[in-house]
């Protein structure tokens, strides 16, 4: 039987998670590098997002990132080594190198203790899985009950993302399939969102609010009020709009739980850029 005290979970950078660890002792955050020129930093350990964001306006070059190398993987699994069983959930591997490090640290710690999901998402979008495999583990479960989890999450989950400016995706080489949105027209916003692991475009409107309202109707569509209903928000420097999107969702499904809202650090930031806002759910 797998529980909180013998199961851990680690999670990498990416999904905007940084107090994970304070919050729950069976969980650990493996951090990416985000590299200015060639000063490099550990994502929100050396280069938290309020700083990233001051830095990204006034650097004369754009940033870039790299993923975790096997041996910060091994390092994190080696000190849960009391633990039976570990779950490393990671940002779709379409989108980084960072699960490819972490199967060779899994292959080097020599043992069947860590199991890795390719989580096909990023952000807050592996965090909720996290919460949910926590949820799971506080009634105690087993390895074929978290791995029908994590399946569901990838089928019955929404991820919708608008970005200021499609110029950072672009940049970093991650619009993939939206890349026919690129040199839109001005204040047009395109709602975004991951599928089959790659940023994908839904459709574009004309300002912020009209995003909001979009990402309601779309939210209305694909669930119904309840308990099981589980939401997050991350966002760059966008605190606005997380306001206006947290009423929005109690509006419209006054049961659902906010259970997470971030800030997206410096590794996702590099890519989606400041005023980003995201909006995931998950229905039991």
């Amino acid at each position: 039987m797998l529980t909180n005290e013998n199961t851990a979970i680690v999670l990498d950078s990416t999904a905007d998670f940084p107090d994970a660890q304070e919050r729950f002792p069976n969980l650990r955050v493996v951090p990416l590098y985000v590299s200015f020129g060639a000063e490099s930093f550990r994502d929100y350990v050396e280069l938290d997002p309020h700083t990233f964001y001051e830095l990204l306006r006034t650097a004369a070059m754009t940033p870039t990132t790299s993923q975790p190398t096997p041996q910060d993987f091994l390092e994190t699994y080696e000190e849960l080594a009391a633990y039976e069983r570990i779950y490393s959930l990671h940002i779709s591997s379409r989108l980084s190198g960072t699960c490819g490090s972490a199967t060779l640290a899994a292959q080097e710690a020599g043992d069947d203790r860590v199991r890795l999901l390719d989580t096909e998402t990023v952000s807050v979008g592996i965090s909720m899985l996290a919460l949910g495999i926590r949820r799971l583990l506080e009634q105690g479960t087993t390895d074929e009950e978290i791995e029908a989890v994590a399946e569901s999450y990838r089928t019955r989950s929404g991820l919708l993302f608008t970005v200021d400016t499609l110029e950072f995706l672009v940049k970093g080489g991650r619009i993939g399939r939206a890349r026919a949105l690129a040199g839109s027209l001005l204040n047009v916003k395109p709602i975004l969102t991951i599928a089959d692991g790659e940023v994908v475009p839904l459709t574009r409107v004309r300002g912020r609010q009209k995003a909001l309202q979009e990402f309601r109707r779309r939210f209305e569509e694909a669930t119904t009020d309840g308990d099981g209903l589980h939401v997050a928000i991350a966002h760059a420097e966008a605190d606005d709009a997380v306001a206006q999107l947290q009423a929005l969702v109690l509006e419209a499904r006054p049961q659902a739980q906010v259970e997470l809202v971030t800030s997206l650090g410096a590794v996702v930031g590099a890519h989606a850029g400041p005023g980003t806002i995201g909006f995931f759910w998950y229905q039991d």
